[in-house]
């Protein structure tokens, strides 16, 4: 039976969530207000020390999780939300991925790329919202959906692992700048970090609005995947809500942490593919009802992570011959 928005929010005391919508509230209010209130390049000091406060922000919330949703012999709360979290956080790196390419394609000044990620994560935390209850929903409802999402993974997972085109990336493709050059003027000019400037008296949409759709939307097409990975792990919305959230407002200090050494981590979407065609699997086991548990998956997906990175460090680059 499909459990109504009210039952789902049943589930966890109302209090829970107001808390962690109020928290993460202020968090933004925080970075945006005081430590970003002017536009600048983040160094990799800076970078690193925001990845570090993410991390034991969202472990504080798991020991939280750990002490006021105590484990049964059904549910796991704590380790749902920290494998939630590892799923998640792996699949970001494909993402910082496409936001180089974007920045680089447009230009984009190092000091307003912050911009462009405040604002794009808090529109991935509202589609990420409708993205979980309506995923939950679903599968609560048609339970067969379940098999669909599984065989989606696995597609997915085999279509990471394979070489990716270089020239690839068009943006004048995607549906989402197609459809605001049709509904409003666009300027080719940038007005430093603003999303809109008046050219002429009249109100023009700037490249880096295009930035940040492009950002939207492709936050879109990874949910697609990350989401459905997390489902799989657990149906406590309340823990996929809040492990997603807090793996993806630790995105932007990943991309500016790492950049700049991304390229040499050339395994990790072999890694990110065994992973995803793991879960894939995990969800079809379902229809024989064999169960994964939560502490083997775990491992599974921390331990593939790591040796991807390691085979990445350790695996020399095949530097071609001289003719």
């Amino acid at each position: 039976m499909s459990l109504p928005l009210a039952a789902m929010f049943s589930a966890m005391p109302w209090w829970a969530w107001a808390g962690f919508l109020v928290f993460i509230t202020a968090m933004l209010a925080l970075d945006l207000g005081v430590f970003n209130r002017k536009a600048h390049e983040v160094s990799l000091k800076e970078a690193l020390t925001w990845c570090g406060v993410w991390f034991a922000l969202a472990m504080a919330f798991n020991l939280l999780v750990a002490l006021k949703m105590p484990a049964t012999e059904a549910s796991k709360p704590a380790l749902e939300f920290f494998t939630g979290y590892l799923i998640e956080l792996c699949l970001s790196v494909d993402n910082v991925f496409v936001f180089i390419v974007i920045f680089q394609y447009f230009r984009v000044e190092p000091r307003y790329q912050h911009r462009v990620l405040f604002w794009g994560i808090i529109g991935a935390v509202v589609m990420r919202a409708i993205f979980i209850f309506a995923g939950v929903s679903l599968i609560n409802k048609f339970h067969w959906i379940i098999y669909v999402f599984g065989a989606f993974l696995i597609y997915t997972g085999i279509k990471l692992a394979q070489p990716k085109k270089e020239d690839g990336f068009d943006p004048e493709k995607n549906p989402a700048v197609k459809l605001a050059r049709k509904v409003m003027p666009v300027t080719n000019q940038f007005d430093g970090g603003n999303f809109f400037t008046r050219v002429g008296g009249k109100l023009h949409a700037t490249p880096m609005f295009l930035v940040l759709l492009i950002v939207e939307t492709t936050d879109v097409m990874f949910a697609l995947d990350s989401i459905p990975a997390v489902i799989a792990i657990t149906r406590n919305e309340f823990i996929i809500f809040t492990s997603n959230i807090f793996a993806i407002l630790g995105l932007r200090s990943l991309y500016f942490a790492v950049s700049g050494v991304m390229k040499l981590f050339r395994f990790i979407n072999i890694g990110l593919s065994v992973i995803l065609v793991f879960v894939g699997c995990k969800m079809l086991a379902t229809y024989f009802s064999f169960h994964v548990p939560i502490g083997w998956s775990l491992s599974f997906i921390a331990t593939v992570l790591a040796a991807s990175i390691l085979a990445s460090v350790l695996i020399p680059v095949k530097v071609p011959k001289s003719p």
